[in-house]
């Protein structure tokens, strides 16, 4: 990298500041809402299932559908067709915020099939122990479900981050601020492939750091 460019990335610090925690805030934010909002429709989903504690086929096959139809839709369009919504919410359709509100809702129900194929990783003979014992179905979910999926459970929502963060970028395109805006406004429209290659690099590194903590407390929770 010759002076130049560092000269370019120098006078741009403040820019890259302000981008990092544009996307923090949309990282954070639709981490907290696709764990909580696709955590509850995951449980759902798996308990409504055959065999289950709550088997009810209609529910389960149309949360199925609505779950696979939300995940196979667009990143892009579904910021498009929810800006009313997003509007609606946080009063404006452009920033980290508004970004936050599409994101949220792609991440629930991506998280909400991470957790289905999670709680079906856990022994049915574990299950079936607790329901002998007499134990409620809330002791079921809580104590034995989520407690025996943990580990898997810590690394679907290290899946889960690095798909929004890289969803983030692409939240770019209409306002939405953050890193890949960066990207977008300098190392594209302006051909500035310095700053390209330094969003690159920054949006990697986020990646590493997510992914190492996800498989370090992973493997700390892992009782098997």
């Amino acid at each position: 990298m010759n002076e130049s460019s560092l000269a370019n990335l120098k006078s741009l610090l403040p820019e890259f500041y302000q981008a990092i925690g544009e996307t923090l805030i949309m990282v954070g934010v639709s981490s907290a809402v696709g764990i909580i909002v696709g955590g509850l429709l995951g449980i759902w989903l798996y308990t409504t299932a055959y065999g289950q504690i709550f088997a009810n086929r209609p529910v389960h096959r149309i949360l199925g559908t609505l779950v696979s139809f939300m995940r196979s839709f667009p990143f892009v369009i579904l910021m498009i067709v929810v800006m009313p919504l997003t509007r609606l919410i946080v009063g404006t359709s452009f920033g980290p915020f508004a970004a936050s509100v599409s994101l949220s809702i792609a991440a629930s129900f991506y998280f909400a099939r991470l957790v289905e194929q999670n709680l079906k990783e856990v022994p049915r003979g574990v299950v079936e122990a607790a329901q002998a014992m007499g134990a409620s179905p809330r002791t079921i979910i809580f104590k034995v479900l989520l407690s025996e999926a943990r580990s898997g459970l810590v690394l679907s929502i290290t899946i889960l981050m690095i798909a929004i963060l890289g969803e983030s970028a692409a939240s770019g395109l209409i306002g939405g601020g953050g890193i890949g805006n960066l990207g977008i406004r300098y190392g594209h429209q302006r051909y500035m492939a310095d700053v390209m290659a330094a969003v690159v690099v920054l949006l990697t590194v986020m990646v590493v750091i997510i992914q190492s903590t996800g498989n370090w407390l992973s493997a700390k929770l892992n009782k098997r």
